[in-house]
């Protein structure tokens, strides 16, 4: 009888570890996605939010200047950088701004960026419309694009007592190079003409 219960001991001792480990691994894989689900609708840690139509300039509001950054991560051989260095205006106004990417290489290469605003209080009210961060880009080699932004300052920022006195935004890209698994999506050529442009 004891040797009964000494084996179903082992058993549950076995059974519980293997239930502990496949709860850790679990939490480990939905740890990042769960992480980037909470700064994407919180805003937290400079993450931007997302709308489909911007609300409208707001006229009495003040104006916040936006500054443009990019950067490349170890190992992206491309050139990139904003075309326009900043632009000023009125929370609510959509904007459209471009970044140029070029690949100098002889080699195809595909990129994807990470992306955030600084401060990053002002993440929330951050909101893009469309974006070429969205989605993989593959460069030929020598190709040059003009990649729009296209974003808006919530309202709300001008409201809020945490984030009333910020009138300079900071938004920055950094590409990374990435080996595409089946197939990619190629950046889409603008044309910087048909942007609005403040």
């Amino acid at each position: 009888m004891s040797e009964t219960r000494r084996t179903n001991g082992k058993r549950i001792t076995v059974l519980a570890s293997i239930l502990a480990l496949t709860c850790m691994v679990a939490l480990t894989a939905s740890a990042v996605p769960l992480y980037r689900l909470f700064c994407q609708v919180t805003g937290f840690g400079g993450t931007t939010t997302t709308a489909d139509i911007a609300p409208g300039a707001v006229v009495d509001a003040p104006l916040v200047t936006v500054r443009f950054n990019a950067d490349t991560g170890q190992g992206m051989a491309w050139d990139f950088k904003p075309m326009q260095l900043e632009v000023t205006a009125q929370v609510g106004e959509q904007v459209t701004v471009f970044y140029e990417a070029s690949n100098p290489t002889d080699r195809a290469i595909t990129g994807t960026s990470t992306y955030n605003v600084t401060p990053q209080k002002v993440g929330g009210y951050f909101a893009k419309i469309d974006c070429f961060c969205f989605t993989e880009q593959l460069l030929q080699p020598g190709q040059s694009v003009a990649m729009p932004v296209t974003f808006f300052v919530d309202p709300e920022l001008a409201i809020d007592p945490l984030t009333q006195e910020v009138r300079t935004i900071t938004l920055s890209y950094t590409f990374f190079e990435i080996v595409p698994e089946e197939t990619t999506t190629s950046a889409v050529l603008a044309d910087p003409a048909d942007a609005v442009i403040n």
